[in-house]
C-alpha cells in the first residue's frame, strides 16, 4: 500500500532540534541502567501544591456540573481573583472583563498571542539567551526574531535600542522576562520598565512581559510588575503563571493581563482553540489567589535555601558562580578548563562523570554556550550529593 508523504510545514522546518532532549535522553538511558542521576536540568517544581488548594480541587471535582466545558477565557470568579491579586500585590487596577484572560499555562498563552499578533515577515525583539518559547513563538507564527543580548555586564536597554535601530522592517513586538530565565537577571525598581514604556510609545511597539518568577526572590529583593508603570497598559501585557509561586506546574494555570486590545486578541484566538481548562482547577486557583499566602513564602524560602547550598557548595570546590537574586535557577559559567567543550558536551560530561543532569546553555540561544543552568528542584541533601559528584568530575579536568 502506498504511503502518504508527510509534508512538514515550513514553520516546523524552522525549529531546530530540541537541545535539552539530548541530555534528557542520556539521563533516561543512565537511569534504565541503574544509575542514580540527580536531575537539576528541567525547571520542574518538585514540591506539592498547597494542601488547601488540593482539597478545593478534590471538592470541586466531585461536583458533576464542573465536568462540563468551561469558559475559554476563564471563569468570571477566577478573572476577578486575578485582578484582586494584582491590586493587592502591585496596586494595579484591572478590569476582569476586558483586561484579564486565563491561559493554560503562560507558555500556551504566549505562543497563541504570538500567532494572533505576528504576520509573516514581522520582526520581534527577544532576549538571548532566552526561555525557548519567547523567540520560537514568533518563529512558529511566521515572524522573524532579532535577538538582544542579556546577561552580566550587559546594558540590556541599550542593546534593545541598538537592535531596534538596526532592524528592518522595524520590530512590532518586544518580549521581555524579569526575573529572567535562564540568566536570572533582574531589574531594580521601576526605572527600567519606565524606559521600556517610553520606548514602546515612541516607536509604536507592543510589549509582552513574562513575569513567571515574580515571587521567587531572594536576599530581600522584590520584583516589580511591568504594569506598575503609568502608561504600561497602553503598550503591553504581562503574563503570570501559578507554576512557581504556588508549585502548580502540572495544573497549567496562567493568565495574561494589561492592554485590553492585546488581551482581547488573545481571548478571541483562544475561543477557537480551547474550551478552557478543567473547571475544578480554575476553582482551586481562585482559592490559591484569594487564600492564605504563607505557602508562597514557604516555597520562596525553600528555593533560597537550596540556592545557598548549591552556590556555596560549588564555590567551595572552586567553581565560582554568581548567587542569583531571583528565579529557581543558577546560571553558572563553565569553568575555564572546560569551556572548550561547549555547554552541550560539558552537560554530557557532568551527566556521565558526576551523575548530575543540567541544562546546556546553548539550548537557550546565542550567548549561552559558556554556561549551564542548574534548576533548584532537588532537596538540599541531593544538592550536596550533586556537588560531591561535580567535585569528582571537575578533578578529572584539572
Amino acid at each position: 500500500m502506498k504511503k502518504v508523504e508527510c509534508k512538514i510545514s515550513s514553520r516546523i522546518d524552522r525549529l531546530p532540534p530540541y537541545v535539552f532532549a539530548v541530555v534528557n535522553n542520556l539521563k533516561m538511558q543512565a537511569r534504565k541502567q541503574g544509575e542514580d542521576i540527580i536531575d537539576l536540568g528541567m525547571g520542574n517544581p518538585d514540591m506539592a501544591a498547597p494542601p488547601h488548594v488540593i482539597e478545593k480541587l478534590c471538592e470541586a471535582a466531585r461536583n458533576p456540573k464542573n465536568h462540563r466545558y468551561s469558559a475559554s477565557r476563564g471563569i468570571t470568579q477566577l478573572r476577578m481573583a486575578i485582578c484582586e491579586w494584582y491590586k493587592r500585590r502591585f496596586d494595579v487596577d484591572l478590569d476582569p472583563e476586558t483586561e484579564a484572560v486565563v491561559t493554560i499555562g503562560s507558555k500556551e498563552g504566549l505562543s497563541h498571542l504570538a500567532l494572533a499578533l505576528i504576520e509573516p515577515g514581522d520582526v520581534a525583539l527577544t532576549p538571548t539567551p532566552a526561555y525557548p518559547i519567547h523567540p520560537y513563538s514568533v518563529i512558529i507564527a511566521g515572524g522573524e526574531v532579532r535577538s538582544v543580548p542579556i546577561g552580566y555586564g550587559i546594558d540590556f536597554f541599550s542593546e534593545i535600542e541598538k537592535a531596534y535601530k538596526t532592524s528592518w522592517p522595524r520590530p512590532k513586538l518586544l518580549i521581555i522576562n524579569f526575573p529572567h530565565n535562564p540568566t536570572t537577571s533582574v531589574v531594580e525598581g521601576l526605572s527600567f520598565f519606565k524606559k521600556i514604556v517610553d520606548f514602546a510609545k515612541e516607536n509604536n511597539i507592543m510589549v509582552i512581559h513574562d513575569f513567571a518568577y515574580a515571587d521567587l526572590v531572594f536576599d530581600g529583593y522584590k520584583a516589580p510588575s511591568f504594569l506598575q508603570v503609568p502608561g504600561a497598559k497602553d503598550v503591553g501585557v504581562e503574563f503570570f503563571s501559578m507554576t512557581k509561586s504556588y508549585s502548580m506546574a502540572g495544573w497549567r494555570v496562567g493568565f495574561c493581563v494589561g492592554n485590553k486590545d492585546i488581551v482581547g486578541v488573545l481571548t478571541r484566538i483562544k475561543s477557537y482553540l480551547d474550551y478552557g481548562m478543567f473547571q475544578p482547577i480554575q476553582i482551586a486557583s481562585i482559592v490559591a489567589l484569594r487564600g492564605p499566602q504563607d505557602c508562597v513564602e514557604q516555597y520562596r524560602k525553600t528555593y533560597e535555601s537550596r540556592r545557598d547550598v548549591l552556590v556555596k557548595g560549588l564555590q567551595k570546590i572552586g567553581w565560582y558562580v554568581e548567587p542569583p537574586k531571583a528565579t529557581m535557577f543558577v546560571w553558572a559559567e563553565i569553568p575555564d578548563e572546560f569551556k572548550k567543550l561547549g555547554s552541550l558536551e560539558f552537560a554530557k560530561f557532568l551527566l556521565k562523570e558526576a551523575k548530575v543532569a543540567v541544562s546546556p546553555g546553548i539550548g537557550f540561544g546565542e550567548g549561552g554556550d559558556h554556561y549551564v543552568r542548574f534548576a533548584l528542584v532537588e532537596n538540599e541533601h541531593r544538592i550536596r550529593q550533586a556537588v560531591r559528584g561535580i567535585k569528582r568530575a571537575l578533578s578529572l579536568g584539572s
